[in-house]
């Protein structure tokens, strides 16, 4: 059987294949996880985040996701919490996708034109890999 980061690289592979974007994908993978009393509809609030915020390239969509699962497990409730944590949390998983990747910025990351078949399975591969490496991340920090 394969480890729990496996299967959240396979389940967020799969809400891709069936036409979740990248950001959805990783959303709806780790919500039941992370923020179960988060109605499912907090997922629309991701819809825009495919292919770099709406096809502009910028920000990878699998990576804004992700840092919005960290902000569900450490952000902060109002403007005196601390913000040092997320902060620093964000920033190193940021560093680990830029790392691992070469890039953050979706049109560098995918340069293939959006919805051909070279862009889906390279957004696929990314979205699946970068599920699993959240999952590692948040294992690793002792956050789940």
């Amino acid at each position: 059987m394969a480890d729990k980061s496996t299967e959240m690289r396979n389940t967020a592979g799969n809400y891709f294949k069936e036409g979740y974007n990248c950001a959805e994908s990783i959303i709806k993978t780790f919500r039941p996880l992370v923020a179960p009393e988060f109605d499912e509809s907090i997922l629309r609030m991701f819809s825009g985040y495919g292919g770099g915020y709406g096809h502009a390239g910028c920000s990878c969509g699998a990576l804004a996701s992700s840092i919005a699962v960290i902000g569900m497990l450490k952000g902060r409730e109002s403007a005196q919490g601390d913000r040092d944590t997320i902060y620093d949390l964000a920033r190193q998983f940021h560093d680990r996708f830029e790392d691992r990747f070469g890039a953050t910025c979706c049109r560098i990351l995918n340069p293939h034109p959006y919805d051909s078949i070279e862009h889906l399975k390279n957004c696929l591969k990314i979205t699946g890999n970068t599920a699993k490496m959240l999952y590692d991340y948040l294992t690793d920090k002792k956050l789940i």
